[in-house]
């Protein structure tokens, strides 16, 4: 499996997911916006709660310095209807079932998982300009403690 990596400066795949609701978002639709674009393995999980939640209560910061946050797992809209409101998440997650923006993005491949290399998704965030170039690309992440690394990556904290 050939795996895509992307790197500053370069574009950010365009895209178009059915949201937790039912609707759709596009990365097109934040030009002019810096987006904060994150994969994570599984809505509801022990990790993915965790760093969804941190993102939730940095939103209003993010927010105010004119980000926007976007969520993308594999799992259905349903899934993600209840993972928002169980969780009070209130910036849009997006399903991604068929993996083809995570394998845009690099997001989707080999990975160690304890100790072993397995195939899955690989959580990542990107940052996204205005223009809709990667500004930062950040692979295997953790769950906790990412955000507050992000910000202050983004010189936020």
């Amino acid at each position: 499996m050939t795996e895509t990596k992307l790197a500053p400066g370069e574009a950010a795949p365009e895209f178009t997911l059915t949201t937790a609701d039912g609707g759709t978002v596009s990365l097109d639709a934040y030009r002019g916006k810096r987006v904060i674009l994150y994969f994570y393995p599984a809505a509801m999980t022990p990790g993915c709660t965790k760093q969804a939640c941190d993102f939730r209560d940095s939103l209003s910061r993010l927010t105010a310095e004119g980000f926007a946050v976007l969520g993308v797992s594999k799992d259905k809209p349903e899934k993600l209807a209840k993972f928002a409101e169980r969780d009070a998440l209130t910036f849009p997650l997006l399903s991604d079932p068929d993996l083809s923006v995570h394998q845009a993005y690099g997001a989707y491949g080999t990975k160690k998982l304890y100790g072993k290399e397995v195939v899955g998704v690989i959580r990542s965030t990107f940052v996204i300009d205005g223009d809709g170039k990667i500004e930062h690309a950040l692979y295997n992440v953790k769950a906790t403690g990412h955000v507050a690394s992000l910000k202050k990556k983004l010189g936020l904290s």
